[in-house]
């Protein structure tokens, strides 16, 4: 026996010895060295998510309460809302709003000083009594002494529309029906605002117009400066199905 031969056993009882005291012995099939190493170690926590951000939702019409909201037509993308202070004042301010599918309600014109009724506002208006209906109402139909000055609504230019006399406070009313926008309360849309066909009887009051203002209280219309008149009569769109919202400002946010 050749020496070689002879120290082949003992060499390979030394090397199997050295392997099982490495520890490898203990790995499993299919794990690495590194999944040894942290075998027994507690798993790591997966890391928290971040919280979502805040929903948004489209911006309701400013300044109104759910009931007044809920009144608006859901197909109407147009709104003048006319405010007053209180039920008895007569000076009010009006904001153009349009809404967008995203956006929700955002004001496009406004505020313009305005006037309304002398003895300010009510929710059961009846004929001469000098208060401005309160509530929700479309806007169909226009009009006026002088020219159409490019509204989308229907608009009737006609002489009938000249006004003369003098107002609650002294001021003349000569050229503020010169613009007209029929408000649809107690009147037949689709008809000039000339139309005096009364379909909640004569009692109820009618012929209530967004007229040219005259620089003072009006019987139950509502005024706007002939310069805001006209932005408005082309800012309308019969398309949007534009209205008006209107009263004091306590009811509007019911």
């Amino acid at each position: 026996m050749t020496v070689r031969k002879a120290l082949a056993p003992v060499i390979g009882a030394v090397m199997c010895a050295a392997v099982l005291g490495t520890g490898c012995a203990q790995q499993q099939p299919g794990a690495s060295p590194q999944d040894s190493q942290t075998s027994g170690r507690p798993a790591s926590r997966p890391a928290t998510p971040h919280p979502a951000p805040p929903r948004s939702f489209p911006r309701p019409l400013p300044g109104l309460g759910p009931a007044m909201r809920a009144r608006v037509p859901d197909a109407s993308r147009q709104a003048l809302v006319v405010s007053g202070a209180t039920e008895d004042s007569s000076e009010a301010r009006a904001v153009l709003y349009e809404r967008y599918p995203a956006q929700g309600w955002r004001a496009v014109a406004g505020p313009w000083p305005a006037h309304n009724g002398l003895r300010g506002w009510t929710d059961d208006h009846e004929a001469g009594d000098l208060h401005t209906p309160t509530g929700v109402f479309r806007l169909s139909d226009a009009g006026g002494r002088l020219p159409d000055p490019g509204t989308r609504l229907p608009y009737d230019q006609d002489p009938e529309f000249a006004v003369s006399g003098t107002g609650h406070l002294g001021e003349p009313l000569e050229g503020s029906f010169d613009y007209v926008i029929a408000i649809d309360y107690n009147r037949v849309p689709g008809t000039t605002p000339l139309d005096k066909t009364r379909p909640l009887g004569e009692d109820k009051g009618g012929g209530v117009w967004i007229h040219v203002d005259h620089d003072g209280p009006t019987n139950a219309c509502v005024s706007l400066s002939e310069e805001h008149m006209r932005a408005l009569l082309t800012a309308l769109d019969p398309d949007k199905e534009p209205v008006v919202v209107m009263g004091p400002e306590p009811f509007l946010a019911q």
